[in-house]
């Protein structure tokens, strides 16, 4: 297998709402050797994200954005196509995309969900997990389409739940196996 150049990488986004525990995971995956990707730009809709303080520790160029209308829009599709992404990870990013931003970028945007979906989509879904008495819960990498949390599913990892957990003890042990999953989509994705 042939190691990429910088300039061979593909150049991508990664959208965020908050810490950024995904996205910290996502750089450090994209430092390593194998890695097929660079990361250009961190997005995000919240100027008080915690994660945008990876932008400066790690010099990635970031953005605040606040997804309103169409004419942010405009300028966030206009941004990412003068930065050539090719890529968008979106990582606890907590807004919808609209049709017209996901068709631009059709079959380019991957987001991780903390669900084996198609169950529990959307928000809460450790509580609906433990309230419905699942034994098993998870994370999932999937494409991103028009609908919510419905595009092709490119991996999942299964944990189990026990009698013990609560929605915050669920949510940690399943962030630490996302910080695994979606590294491993991505390598999926491009066969490396």
């Amino acid at each position: 297998m042939a190691l990429l150049t910088g300039s061979d990488r593909i150049k991508t986004a990664i959208f965020i709402s908050g810490t950024g525990s995904n996205l910290k995971s996502l750089i450090k995956f994209s430092k390593v050797k194998k890695s097929p990707i660079i990361i250009k730009m961190i997005i995000s809709n919240n100027s008080k994200a915690k994660g945008l303080q990876y932008s400066k520790i790690y010099k990635i160029k970031k953005k605040v954005f606040d997804f309103k209308n169409t004419l942010s829009e405009k300028k966030i599709i206009n941004e990412l196509k003068k930065n050539n992404i090719d890529l968008i990870c979106l990582a606890g990013f907590m807004k919808i995309l609209s049709k017209s931003f996901i068709k631009n970028f059709k079959g380019k945007i991957l987001n991780i969900h903390p669900s084996l979906l198609p169950k529990y989509k959307g928000l809460n879904s450790h509580e609906k997990a433990i309230k419905n008495k699942d034994k098993y819960s998870g994370c999932t990498v999937h494409y991103v389409n028009s609908k919510l949390d419905s595009g092709k599913i490119i991996n999942q990892k299964k944990i189990r739940i026990t009698k013990f957990d609560t929605p915050d003890t669920l949510a940690k042990k399943v962030l630490i196996q996302e910080h695994k999953l979606y590294p491993a989509a991505i390598l999926k994705i491009f066969r490396l």
